[in-house]
């Protein structure tokens, strides 16, 4: 005889699983200045719309709030300077910490997916962090990457970056993971900040190919966009096969947008969302805050929860939005075509590399952050390993209205064997040792230990956590 109590609540159980999580963060407290696109009112017009939709009281959402991400989840991402108080306010730990809530609720199985709606925003924010650029401190997306292998022993993660700027942060600090699979389609950088972005850039040495950049034509619509999707992303992803899909969701690729030139509209966000299927998603930019951002985000929302949002449009819209220009489209399959024989040789790429190198690979850049002004000179230096990834080490020097700052920073991944953890954490000891004058901090990020250092210079001190 069958218990209907018992059937009753297995339903429930299963009902309460396929939720999409959802965590909202609008940083009353935090602005570059009051007038800055990047502001609160980013995230209260979507709360409003979303509230006055409905959307909130369906059994298919569930709202968590969010909490604070701990300064140990941060160092095992960024080397802040002069330390981790100095780049991660109140806000980015919150925002950060938002994200990593829905990433325990899917481990959990309580949610079939989540969004967390937070601000601010990260995806330019790279390994070493001097000072805000691009509007971001702190980089979300991998602190709840980083976060998820050493929790719960994620190993392969696809991030696919939807926000109409390159998401350089987040390439520079998998830039070198053969295990993260990193996918940015955005507008050209020839023609937006911050400038990268292009199909060159396809990952380090010993992770050549698991880096893809798809730089859009100015006015690329609905189709040029879920062309890339289907053409590219989704057949990547199916080879790739990763444990756990990120979208880093920007939504400044709409037709409205004011800091950006690109004709996507908020039903083709849902349906990027609904072919891409990501485990979890979280807010970048994205700066129409009227016009398109309560249509995007209910649109993104939609699609995970597997809601029918066929009549979702805004309140301008017209159908030449999402149809493109022939020739446009034959530029982007061209672009595709050439970045699917990249995936596929990405295994030869990285043999013909380990026989061109010798030991160490170096890469010298400068990189500038637009909001503070603050210059910085990078040499990084890879170990070229047989058997693992290899550790980083980094001499980097930033000038800026506070000041100069010279640091060394030794980077040693979760995938390191043996030696090179050895190695790093000598290299690490050496430069304290050697320091004099030659930097003013010097850090440790081991991520097999799951402990990060930092010297100080002018005090002796040394912390590890």
């Amino acid at each position: 005889m069958v218990n209907t109590f018992q059937t009753r609540d297995k339903e429930l159980e299963k009902g309460l699983k396929e939720r999409t999580g959802l965590v909202f963060f609008p940083a009353f407290d935090w602005a570059i200045s009051p007038t800055h696109p990047e502001r609160e009112e980013r995230l209260l017009y979507t709360r409003d719309q979303i509230f006055e939709e409905g959307i909130m009281d369906l059994p298919q959402i569930r709202q968590y709030q969010p909490r604070l991400a701990q300064a140990k989840d941060i160092a095992r991402v960024h080397f802040c300077v002069p330390h981790i108080e100095s780049q991660a306010t109140l806000a980015h730990r919150i925002a950060a910490g938002g994200a990593l809530v829905l990433a325990d609720a899917l481990m959990k199985g309580e949610i079939k997916n989540g969004f967390a709606l937070v601000r601010p925003p990260g995806h330019h924010a790279m390994r070493v962090v001097h000072g805000n650029r691009g509007f971001c401190n702190i980089n979300n997306e991998p602190v709840m990457v980083e976060y998820l292998r050493q929790r719960y022993g994620l190993r392969r993660i696809a991030i696919i970056d939807t926000d109409v700027h390159h998401g350089d942060g987040t390439q520079d600090i998998y830039w070198h993971d053969p295990d993260v699979l990193f996918i940015s389609f955005h507008q050209d950088g020839r023609t937006l900040y911050p400038g990268s972005g292009f199909g060159n850039e396809i990952g380090g040495p010993l992770a050549q190919g698991t880096t893809l950049n798809v730089p859009l034509p100015p006015g690329t619509t609905d189709e040029g966009i879920l062309f890339v999707v289907d053409n590219l992303v989704l057949p990547v992803l199916e080879e790739f096969q990763p444990e756990l899909v990120v979208n880093s969701a920007g939504q400044d690729n709409h037709y409205s947008d004011p800091l950006a030139n690109m004709s996507f509209s908020a039903r083709g966000y849902a349906k990027l969302n609904e072919k891409l299927a990501p485990d979890l998603a979280v807010l970048e930019g994205g700066y129409s805050i009227e016009a398109a951002l309560p249509y995007v985000n209910m649109g993104i929302i939609m699609a995970l929860a597997g809601l029918d949002y066929s009549l979702l449009q805004e309140p301008d819209y017209k159908p030449e939005y999402s149809r493109e220009a022939p020739g446009r489209l034959e530029k982007i399959r061209v672009m595709v075509e050439g970045l699917r024989e990249v995936f596929s040789h990405r295994e030869k790429l990285v043999e013909e590399a380990r026989r061109r190198l010798g030991p160490l690979a170096q890469r010298r850049r400068q990189i500038y952050y637009d909001t503070d002004q603050i210059r910085e000179e990078q040499l990084e230096t890879l170990r070229v390993c047989e058997d693992c990834p290899g550790y980083l080490t980094i001499k980097s020097i930033a000038r800026g209205p506070g000041g100069r700052n010279r640091v060394y920073c030794v980077s040693i991944p979760i995938q390191a064997c043996p030696r090179c953890q050895r190695e790093g954490r000598e290299k690490y000891q050496g430069a304290i040792r050697k320091s004099s004058r030659a930097y003013d901090h010097i850090y440790l990020q081991d991520r097999v230990a799951d402990e990060y250092g930092q010297y100080n210079h002018s005090t002796g001190d040394i912390s590890l956590g």
